[in-house]
Formats: C-alpha cells, sequence, structure tokens
C-alpha cells in the first residue's frame, strides 16, 4: 500500500541527521515538510470520508465510523469527527480539496475557505460562489488562516459589492448573538489567598476589558501605584494587579441591588484588631479570611455597620452604617491637598483615597482637620502601620 511505503519513508527520516544542514537546505526542507503536511492532511479527509461511506465503524461494531475512528487511534471523539466532517467538506469544495492536496494551501486555511464560502447568501449566483473560492484559495498564498477569515468577511466586496456591507452586518449580527450566549465566568478560590477564573466575552467587551486594564497596567501608573520596579515585572502580572485595582475602583452604588443593599463585602474583625492593637485576620462573610491590614483598609473608605456579637457569633445588635467623606468634601480636599500627600508622591486628587488621620478608627473624625489625601499605595502603607513621610 502507498501508505505502507509513507511510513517507511517517513520511519526511515526519523533516524536522518540534520546537523548537518545549512541555513538554505533547512529553510527549505521546513517549507517543504509543511506543503507534505497539508497533502497528508487531504488524503486523510478523504480517506475519512471513504470509511464513513462504506461504514467501516459498523463492521467494527462501533456506533459510527468517527467513534471507531477515535478508540483505534486514540484521539478525541471531537477530533475525530472533525476527521470525517472535514472529508465531506472537502468533498462539496473541489478547488480547495485539489489546493490541499497539492500542498498549495493548508488544512487550517482550507476550514477558513470552506467556512466563509459556506457563509454567503443562499441566493447567490453558483458562479459567483465559484468566483468566491477561487479568490480565497488565490489569497491563501499570500495570508494565513488569521488573515483569510478577516479576507472571508468581506468576500461580497470582490464578487458582489452591492450586496457586501448588508451581508456583513448580518453575519456580525449573528457572531455576537452567539457570543453573547457563549459568555462565561468561573472562579475557583484556592484556599491560599487566591482566586483562579476563567472568562468568554463577546468582542467589544473584550475589547473594552483590555483597554481598561492596558491603561492600569502602563508601567508610569504601575510604578506610582506598587512603587519602583513594579513596571519592569513580567506582562501578566502587571495585567493581574490591574484587573485587581478595576475591581476596587468599581463603585457599589452604580451596581444593581441584591437583596435590598449594594453588593457589598462584609468583614467581621475584632475592634481590637480594627484600631490596631492586635494583628487578627478579618473574615468574609464568604468564608475566606483577609489579613488586619487589608480589613482596616477596606473600613477607611467603606460603611462601618458596628454590631454586638454574641458569644457564638451571633449577632446580637447591628448599629446605623455611616458612609465616610462626602463628595464636597473630597472636592475641598482635593483643593486643599492636590493629591497624595506622600512626600516625593505625585499621584493625582482624582485617583487618590481620602484617609482619616487619625485612622477613624482610632478616634479620627470625618472632617477636614482629620482627612487627608493618600494614593492607593500609600494608602495601603498606612493601614499596614508602616512609617513614611508625609506632605506639610
Amino acid at each position: 500500500m502507498a501508505t505502507a511505503r509513507m511510513r517507511d519513508l517517513a520511519t526511515g527520516l526519523a533516524s536522518a541527521s540534520v546537523w548537518s544542514m545549512d541555513p538554505v537546505e533547512t529553510a527549505t526542507t521546513l517549507v517543504e515538510l509543511t506543503r507534505l503536511e497539508a497533502q497528508v492532511a487531504e488524503l486523510k479527509a478523504r480517506v475519512a470520508m471513504h470509511a464513513d461511506e462504506i461504514e467501516v465503524g459498523d463492521t467494527a461494531g462501533a456506533t459510527s465510523t468517527a467513534n471507531w475512528l477515535a478508540h483505534a487511534t486514540k484521539q478525541t471523539r471531537p477530533a475525530a469527527h472533525r476527521a470525517v466532517r472535514f472529508g465531506y467538506q472537502l468533498d462539496t469544495h473541489p478547488m480547495v480539496r485539489e489546493a490541499l492536496a497539492a500542498g498549495q494551501v493548508l488544512a487550517d486555511q482550507a476550514h477558513v475557505i470552506i467556512d466563509a464560502v459556506t457563509k454567503l447568501p443562499d441566493d447567490l449566483d453558483p458562479d459567483l460562489v465559484t468566483r468566491a473560492e477561487t479568490h480565497l484559495v488565490e489569497q491563501a498564498q499570500d495570508h494565513d488562516a488569521r488573515a483569510l477569515r478577516i479576507l472571508g468577511r468581506r468576500l461580497l466586496d470582490v464578487i458582489d459589492p452591492a450586496a457586501a456591507d448588508a451581508h456583513e452586518a448580518r453575519l456580525l449580527e449573528k457572531e455576537e448573538q452567539e457570543a453573547a450566549k457563549a459568555c462565561r465566568l468561573t472562579m475557583v478560590d484556592d484556599g491560599h489567598g487566591k482566586v483562579h477564573g476563567r472568562f468568554t466575552l463577546p468582542t467589544l467587551a473584550g475589547a473594552r476589558l483590555k483597554k481598561m486594564l492596558l491603561a492600569l497596567a502602563a508601567p508610569k501608573h504601575q510604578a506610582a501605584t506598587h512603587g519602583p520596579g513594579v513596571e519592569r515585572r513580567p506582562g501578566p502580572e502587571r495585567m493581574g494587579r490591574a484587573f485587581a485595582e478595576l475591581i476596587d475602583r468599581i463603585p457599589a452604588a452604580v451596581l444593581p441591588q441584591v437583596g435590598g443593599t449594594d453588593a457589598t463585602i462584609v468583614v467581621t474583625l475584632s475592634y481590637e484588631s480594627l484600631i490596631g492593637q492586635i494583628e487578627q485576620a478579618g473574615i468574609l462573610d464568604t468564608g475566606e479570611h483577609i489579613s488586619p491590614g487589608a480589613a482596616r483598609r477596606l473600613a477607611c473608605t467603606a460603611r462601618i455597620i458596628p454590631a454586638v456579637l454574641g458569644s457564638q457569633s451571633e449577632v446580637l445588635d447591628l448599629g446605623r452604617s455611616r458612609r465616610f467623606h462626602s463628595k464636597a468634601q473630597r472636592i475641598a480636599l482635593a483643593h486643599r491637598d492636590g493629591g497624595c500627600t506622600a512626600q516625593g508622591c505625585d499621584w493625582p486628587p482624582g485617583l487618590c483615597h481620602a484617609h482619616h488621620d487619625p485612622p477613624w478608627s482610632q478616634g479620627g473624625t470625618t472632617n477636614l482637620d482629620h482627612a487627608r489625601l493618600l494614593c492607593p499605595r500609600h494608602h495601603a502603607i498606612a493601614h499596614r502601620q508602616i512609617e513614611f513621610h508625609l506632605r506639610t
């Protein structure tokens, strides 16, 4: 069989030495191997379709040829089903099949071309469909699969310009509807102070999120917020810090209420820990623990709800909530302080926190005499009770 000879040839090549190949020979070999891979992909798809037509799976006692292929080759069932389906797709697009068999297009390019042609309007003239397929096969000589997908969206510009804009609008609207249905977000707390997650968003939402994170991950902003050297840390770490900061910046008041209250994090900690007399962890209403410094930082800018707890931590009496620093006070602080009051810090007032000095938990009052602006970094330092110099 031809495939047996191909296997023998490949086995012989497996022991071939490549160390003596010069740059030109190496480059040529890589290109030729890539073309050969495309030719093998076409043959595999054609044989997979033939296997399905003669019901190889049924002969072997499997529920389908694709399931038999998955079991026989130890590939996943979705991959096996895609292989069989690809064979049928190539059979209905002979021009793409011939180009793939000749190594002129790659398998991922072939998938994109077939997908783009399939999405053309059903009432399009068959000659125009043939022109579209020919055009994309030609473009595959100069564009990879990703670029081809973009070209495929404007395929009607080439074959039927009058209908192009309306067709693209319909395609994009359908994509956006499907993207909205595919929205996903999962989060898992690992029990070691970190939450891991995965998400799927529509393109527009993803683009907006990326713009926001890039602004917060900018080196100058990171250095000012977290200290010198942070801006040189790996991009994923800076983007992660930016994501956490973005969450901190979203006011709970602008979100929908749940159970009659704003989206609120409840932290339980002792009064002694709140005023810094002891270092005791705060407990979130979800059961996780946070450091005393983080709890005190939240207490400075959030609502403080005094509560009397019984011996089993049940709430016996709950005081009135109280919000610190009104908008008028923030405006006055911005005018007076001009930004972060830590010595040498140039953080602007609009990005600063209003800090009680002395802290409210230690008797400070909510007035201008006991308030000053601190950037997020120096605000966190203040609540960790680390000394730093303030501007006078």
